[in-house]
């Protein structure tokens, strides 16, 4: 194994995450001919006859393949040439980098852990904005951007509730949440609350624990927030939710191509769009690869300026006033006040937030991004088409069941992250990581990677898909009666989701397998499990089944939770007998997020328990088993 000794644990992270870039079958092998873009990702680029020498010199104990630890050999290697002392010189002088030191287990001499200052002036003007009113943020908000207040304030957990929340609306229940006279234990679960919220929302926090965010470590804090934060911009960037993106389509597309396009890449069109009609050019991409054509675009202004005066509105509408974009700040020569100027016109508009003259004049891509997609959701100054032949029944918004799904596989970090459930699985890279999760081993010499080839590429999906069925019959012992690769790669809804919820489901119980010594679970160890545990407490409720009409009441999940963590709920907040169906709902709000509370990584939501659907009301008794059992 190679030695670390010479890397900080941020570093080591740093280079875990530019070789996933390349990794993408996550098997932890590149080849040797992807070596020097894995390089690229970490920040070092070789000269191209240094690389022709390094791959041709390269011995490898894989079979051409290089291996992680083997990677960090190469870069360890390479940081001792001249080029590689030049390149950390260079990048030692980057400007807006904090470094933080701390200890871990793997070095007692301390660790640096870097962080962007910019990310965080950015993300506490956010935070002010969104809670300046919230009455029980008023002991932190404001916070001063300049200090560090941040990482102080997201130390008891309100902070963060709130921010899921503003992000994705009731996804905690206020109830849930302590607000007064906290304790280390309350605060703690303030902290449970925060982290399995978040995760069911889609945000990967594997490697973050409540004592990371109590003790306000600012890379993991500034991580987790610039995730929540993103959902919340990019959820109304789907043509189900703005139809006027449709807007966006290009002579020869279809309606399904604009419907396949990410959030990201949607923005990307938008602001083309608009600067086309501006006369301008157009700007690449807003992503870590950045071109340096982008940043010439970028930092000079002129590109936003003409997108500001674009999306203004023109006082043409009924109740919208104008507002003029004064473009004279174009004539300034220098590039920070030309961009200061800018801002200056953005904040007319109420759209200044996330970035800084320095920031655009830089091309900060993270920070332009949400720049760009707060000024898509307040002006996207699109007017769904007409006279067009659309059929408009295509569009079919994502259902609970999806979007449960979605969140569930991007809570594990699976690359690439799932915008749309159907097309970004149809070849099948994003279920063999599933079933590495679920200790199905996958031989990733039989999968084939992007890019794919024009020219029967999706043959290549075809046979990854192929592969992923042969796989969940062969090996997982799935159920995939009449379920053919080709039904995953044309994205039918119906077998796709059978297949997926079987992955869901092995998740779940392998879970309480791992916490039970590897006893074999099922539906009805579960039910028993619970019906005893709510015996056991003194409760009335019970269940027959995960279809028990009973549980549309959620009073059995209550007091299952109250069963495993006694006094935890608060019954005078709930209606308990003739429940309508509002009641019912308020209460299997206040059920799921005192799951999630009491540390049960819920990914189902309330609408489920209401509903008594069978599938996710299991997965939430499951959830619950595993944390009652890790108690016992």
């Amino acid at each position: 194994m190679a030695s670390t000794a010479h890397f900080s644990e941020e570093e080591m992270a740093e280079l875990q995450e530019a070789f996933s870039k390349v990794d993408i079958s996550g098997d932890g092998f590149i080849d040797a001919n992807e070596l020097t873009e894995a390089l690229k990702a970490a920040n070092f680029p070789l000269p191209g006859y240094k690389a022709r020498e390094l791959i041709q010199n390269l011995t490898t104990t894989g079979n051409g393949r290089i291996s992680f630890d083997e990677f960090i050999s190469i870069f360890q290697n390479l940081k001792s040439d001249d080029v590689a002392k030049s390149f950390r010189k260079q990048i030692n002088k980057k400007e807006g980098i904090c470094a933080i030191g701390g200890t871990s287990e793997q070095s007692s001499a301390g660790t640096q852990h870097s962080y962007s200052e910019e990310e965080k002036y950015a993300f506490v003007n956010w935070i002010n904005k969104a809670l300046e009113k919230d009455p029980d943020c008023k002991h932190v908000v404001p916070m001063n951007p300049e200090t560090d207040d941040l990482f102080q304030a997201v130390g008891d957990g309100i902070v963060l509730c709130k921010m899921i929340n503003f992000s994705v609306p009731d996804t905690i229940d206020e109830r849930t949440i302590n607000k007064k006279k906290l304790t280390p234990f309350t605060i703690q679960e303030n902290l449970n609350l925060a982290l399995n919220s978040a995760s069911a929302i889609g945000c990967h926090v594997v490697n973050i624990g409540a004592e990371d965010l109590k003790e306000g470590k600012p890379y993991l804090v500034l991580g987790l927030l610039w995730q929540v934060i993103k959902i919340g911009l990019f959820a109304d960037i789907e043509i189900s939710r703005n139809e006027a993106l449709i807007a966006l389509l290009r002579e020869g597309e279809s309606l399904e191509d604009l419907m396949k396009l990410s959030p990201e890449d949607l923005l990307l069109r938008w602001a083309n769009y608009h600067l086309e009609n501006a006369g301008c050019n157009k700007v690449n991409n807003f992503s870590s690869d950045i071109k340096p054509d982008f940043y010439n675009i970028i930092k000079d202004s002129r590109a936003y300026y003409h997108l500001l005066n674009q999306v203004a509105p023109k006082g043409d509408e009924e109740g919208i006033p104008a507002i003029t974009i004064d473009m004279s700040g174009l004539r300034e020569k220098d590039d920070v006040q030309r961009a200061e100027c800018m801002l200056q016109q953005a904040e007319r508009l109420g759209c200044r937030q996330f970035v800084t003259a320095t920031d655009v004049v830089r091309g900060n891509p993270k920070l332009n991004l949400a720049f760009i997609a707060n000024l898509f959701n307040k002006y996207p100054a699109l007017h769904k088409p007409e006279n067009q032949d659309i059929d408009w029944s295509s569009i079919e918004g994502e259902t609970r069941e999806e979007r449960t799904f979605r969140n569930w596989m991007n809570s594990l970090g699976v690359n690439p992250r799932v915008n749309h459930l159907y097309s970004d699985l149809s070849d099948a890279l994003v279920i063999f990581q599933l079933y590495e999760k679920i200790k199905v081993p996958v031989d990733w010499n039989r999968v084939n990677k992007p890019p794919y080839p024009k020219l029967g590429g999706n043959m290549k999906k075809l046979e990854n898909c192929n592969y992923a069925v042969e796989l969940g019959k062969n090996q997982a012992k799935f159920s995939l009666v009449g379920i053919a690769g080709q039904d995953l790669n044309e994205g039918n809804r119906t077998l796709t989701l059978a297949l997926i919820w079987q992955l869901m489901r092995r998740y779940t119980l392998n879970i309480l397998e791992d916490i039970g010594g590897g006893e074999k679970v099922n539906d009805e160890i579960i039910v028993s499990w619970v019906n005893e545990t709510l015996t056991a407490a003194g409760k009335d409720s019970t269940i027959s089944s995960f279809k028990d009409s009973k549980i549309s009441t959620s009073m059995p999940v209550l007091d299952l939770i109250d069963a495993i963590q006694p006094g935890s709920i608060k019954y005078d907040l709930l209606k308990t007998e003739d429940l309508n169906d509002e009641e019912k709902l308020n209460n299997a709000k206040y059920a799921i997020s005192m799951a999630r509370k009491i540390g049960a990584r819920v990914y189902a939501l309330p609408e489920d328990l209401v509903e008594v659907k069978p599938k996710m009301v299991m997965t939430v008794f499951a959830c619950l088993m595993g944390k009652g059992m890790k108690k016992v």
